[in-house]
């Protein structure tokens, strides 16, 4: 099982989808500070199912996810995935992938799915702790947290060890065995209440059941009276439903044919109906001839007017006339005054008189002046004699238009009064077909009465009848309730139909007040035997199945108290086992580092209550201790320096605890190596010299887990076979850039 590649999208800084590839054994991951390099590992965190957010470096959900920039909006949701190559199926999923996503909106809601699937994050962690993976602990290293195993306590180291020998999934199953135990144990105390509980109940039922076999003795006494009853009434009943049935027929026919032929009368009967169709439809056409009578006063209203109009222009188109016959008179009077001008001039030439000059210029004046008032007056008369020409015309047409109208409207007059009068014979005619068709009515109508009335008389009878045969099957019903089905087989009594129509009816009802009497003293009984029977046979089985459900519960219960015991030994051989392991790669990586000294993990039992320290009651007030610590113990870690006198985690400095963290930390990966192990900056206290050694020790790791390192140590780069930069922009928003290391060197060449 390898690792492959891991897709983040709007998680922290990741505001755009990033991909990580891991073609390599080794991978590191190099940015300035607070670019977003830590992000990635807190991803891989995340997806892993982490949630304490406080670890993640936030305080609510929606802190996770990108909260936008000047140039990118924020986003509604984030979401990590993480994939894996499962040819080898080291997850117990039928794959060659595994996929597990997990998604955050900003209410705060998480989302989980493995393959596509969704699923729980019980589901993600029992599958992660299958393969030694979890949310946190020995392979995600987060900047900060390489000497968080130096400084837990003894309880709490021990878990961290556990945890890396790969005992979750055994801590898993023992937790869920406590679970169904304890669920066992409250299921078997239940169990025993109940069977307490029904014992009275089941006791009171016994008593039941013999009251209920005095019941039966009763019963068959009156078993034989009810069936005889039963069978006589049957046969009463069949008699008169079948007669009443022929006897309905006869009337039932005649009624028909009297409704059929009552039918036809009031077809012809509905005066009312029919007079107020005609009335409306009259009302109608009268209506109408008022509206063409309106039309026809308003058009010779208008047809006077027009005349009228047409009077008067005529009149004023005389008046031009005789202003054009006085322009006339006027022009022969310019002539003469041309010729007398003529000769005015003739003089002129021979005398040069001036005084005849001026005479003569005035008479041109006059002349001129005349002429063209005469002209004048002429062009006005003929214009306006044409204009009232023009408005004759139009009147006349419109006159002739306005006579063509009026006698449209005096021939559809004409229709209307035809119509009602046609309308009002059919009237008078139709008043007496309906006299006649009533009269009729009447006397079929008396007929169907008293047919109706026979007719009633026998559906009464039948309707009583009815009523006795419902009677008669509710009786039925309580007759089988009570006695059971085969009461109701009555039909093989050697009783005569004749002799039980002859029968007078109050012999039956003696029949019947014995049964109601048999029935009073079953009901002060007051047992329901079916009832009571059925009760005393599911309290029985149910107690029965008490009694084998508190076995099965019990064998269950020491099944599960083995399979504790079996896990809790498991742990422990595994968990001696992996100390002694631990210890022999904690030594060799300690003379690693330090070169020289000693190092190894001890196993410490808790301190009884009465021996603890001030210090010890003050540790168990922070931790509280728990069944599982007290029978376990801890893990205490004990050093010792080459060519110092120092003995003890406390006087080491801080450079001494990093490199013992980075010991312990590779040697627990060695002994049960993690599919991957994240490395967060845990190589930032070191010296050139110690990260030589570091990044050895980092090339030997990566033959066993594949590393993700996050770090700004050259030395430790330098191992790496792919490099992945991280950049922020003035966007906020963390970027990657890669490079293959053989793939630089080929192009270097």
């Amino acid at each position: 099982m390898t690792l492959k590649k891991l897709e983040i999208s709007g998680f922290k800084s990741f505001g755009r989808k990033a991909t990580l590839f891991f073609d390599s054994p080794v991978v590191a991951i190099v940015g300035p500070n607070g670019s977003g390099k830590s992000n990635v590992a807190e991803a891989f965190r995340w997806v892993l199912g982490e949630q304490s957010l406080k670890s993640l470096r936030g305080k609510r959900g929606e802190d996770l996810i990108f909260n936008g920039s000047s140039s990118l909006g924020r986003l509604s949701r984030a979401s990590v995935t993480v994939t894996f190559d499962n040819h080898d199926r080291h997850f117990n999923l039928d794959f060659d992938e595994v996929v597990i996503s997990r998604e955050v909106f900003r209410e705060g809601t998480n989302e989980y799915s493995i393959n596509g699937s969704a699923v729980r994050l019980k589901d993600i962690i029992e599958l992660l702790a299958s393969v030694s993976l979890g949310s946190s602990g020995h392979h995600i290293i987060s900047q900060g947290e390489a000497d968080r195993i130096l400084n837990a306590n003894a309880i709490e180291r021990r878990g961290m060890i556990e945890d890396a020998l790969g005992l979750k999934i055994y801590q898993w199953k023992l937790q869920e065995s406590e679970k169904k135990l304890a669920k066992t144990e409250e299921n078997i105390k239940q169990v025993e209440s109940i069977r307490r509980e029904i014992a009275p109940h089941l006791k009171f039922l016994k008593k039941q059941v013999e009251k209920i076999e005095k019941i039966n003795e009763l019963k068959k006494e009156m078993s034989d009276i009810y069936k005889e009853y039963l069978c006589r009434e049957e046969i009463y009943l069949k008699h008169w439903e079948n007669r009443l049935a022929d006897d309905l027929i006869s009337p039932k026919e005649k009624l028909h044919e009297i409704d059929e032929r009552l039918v036809e009368l009031e077809k012809t009967a509905t005066r009312d109906t029919r007079q107020i169709a005609e009335q409306n439809e009259l009302r109608e056409i009268e209506s109408q001839i008022r509206v063409v009578r309106g039309r026809y006063d308003d058009l010779s209203r208008k047809l006077g007017r027009l005349e009228g109009l047409i009077e008067y222009e005529t009149k004023q188109a005389k008046l031009p006339k005789a202003v054009s016959s006085s322009v006339t008179i006027s022009l022969h009077e310019v002539k003469g005054w041309q010729e007398s001008l003529n000769n005015y001039v003739g003089e002129l030439e021979r005398a040069f008189d001036l005084s005849l000059v001026k005479h003569v210029v005035q008479n041109l004046r006059l002349f001129v002046d005349s002429l063209l008032v005469n002209y004048e007056q002429e062009n006005i008369a003929e214009e306006k004699a044409e204009e009232l020409t023009l408005e004759i015309n139009k009147f006349e047409a419109e006159k002739i238009q306005v006579l063509e109208e009026i006698t449209k409207l005096e021939d559809e007059e004409r229709d209307w009064q035809n119509k009602a009068g046609t309308l009002r014979l059919a009237m008078t005619h139709n008043t007496e077909e309906t006299r006649e068709a009533e009269k009729a009515l009447f006397e079929w109508r008396v007929k169907r009465s008293e047919l109706s009335a026979t007719i009633q008389t026998l559906l009464a009878r039948k309707e009583t009848l009815t009523l006795e045969r419902e009677n008669f099957r509710q009786e039925l019903g309580e007759a089988g309730v009570l006695l059971g089905r085969e009461i109701l087989d009555y039909s093989g009594l050697p009783i005569d139909d004749k002799e039980a129509l002859i029968e007078e009816r109050h012999a039956q009802e003696d029949r019947r007040r014995k049964i109601e009497r048999a029935k009073i003293r079953l009901e002060d009984m007051g047992v329901e035997s079916s009832d009571v029977l059925r009760e005393h046979e599911e309290v029985t089985a149910r107690d029965a199945h008490l009694a084998k459900e508190l076995l099965d519960l019990a064998e269950s219960k020491k099944a599960l108290l083995e399979v504790m015991d079996e896990l809790r030994v498991k742990i422990n051989e595994d968990f001696s086992t992996g100390i002694k392991k631990i210890n022999s790669e904690f030594q060799k990586f300690f003379n690693i580092l330090f070169g020289g000294g000693s190092a190894g993990l001890e196993v410490v039992l808790p301190r009884k209550k009465k021996e603890a320290s001030t210090e010890d009651l003050l540790e168990e007030a922070i931790v509280p201790d728990t069944a599982e610590d007290e029978s376990g113990g801890g893990v205490e870690v004990a050093v010792n320096l080459p060519r110092k006198k120092i003995k003890g985690l406390a006087m080491l400095s801080g450079g001494e605890r990093a490199l013992t963290s980075i010991a312990l930390l590779f040697a627990m990966s060695q002994v049960n190596p993690p599919p991957f192990l994240i490395l967060d900056e845990t190589d930032a206290a070191l010296d050139e010299a110690n990260s030589r050694k570091y990044a050895d020790m980092i090339e030997n790791l990566s033959k066993y887990s594949q590393l993700i390192l996050i770090t700004h140590n050259r030395e430790t780069m330098s191992r790496a076979g792919i490099l992945y930069g991280v950049t922020i922009g003035a966007d906020s928003v963390s970027r990657l850039i890669s490079i293959k290391f053989d793939e630089a060197e080929a192009y270097a060449k």
